[in-house]
């Protein structure tokens, strides 16, 4: 913890242990955050593809939109993303907003979910489905 930055994954006794040593040893005024797990890496590659799936099959209000510009959205949809401000020339906006890597797994659960919803919803084929049904054929 040398430039007074650490992150530690609590993953049994030895990391819980590491972290009570930090914390015991910690200067007054030093923050501590508790986060629940990221999202794994099989839920991220999920998203992407469904992602993928939707902009390759549906426009949104007449313009076909890239995988990050969907992402926004449905991250806007869960109250993650998508604040805005004027850019500094006055001649548009900037997103603010979290990345969803900071997701955590619960809430990746929950954007996976509003996907296929939307994707239901507007008749989007997915493509490990569409995969799976020539594979029968």
């Amino acid at each position: 913890m040398s430039d007074g930055r650490a992150i530690i994954t609590i993953k049994g006794p030895d990391s819980r242990n590491r972290a009570h040593h930090w914390i015991n040893r910690a200067a007054p005024g030093t923050r501590v955050e508790f986060k629940a797990a990221k999202r794994t890496l099989p839920q991220n590659d999920r998203m992407w593809a469904m992602l993928t799936d939707i902009a390759t099959q549906l426009e949104w209000h007449g313009r076909r939109m890239t995988t990050q510009d969907w992402k926004l959205v449905f991250l806007d949809a869960l109250k993650r993303e998508l604040r805005t401000v004027p850019n500094l020339d006055g001649t548009g906006f900037v997103s603010l907003g979290k990345s969803s890597s900071d997701l955590s797994v619960e809430e990746m659960t929950n954007l996976i979910e509003l996907l296929f919803a939307f994707g239901a919803e507007h008749g989007v084929v997915w493509s490990n489905e569409k995969n799976r049904a020539e594979a029968a054929a």
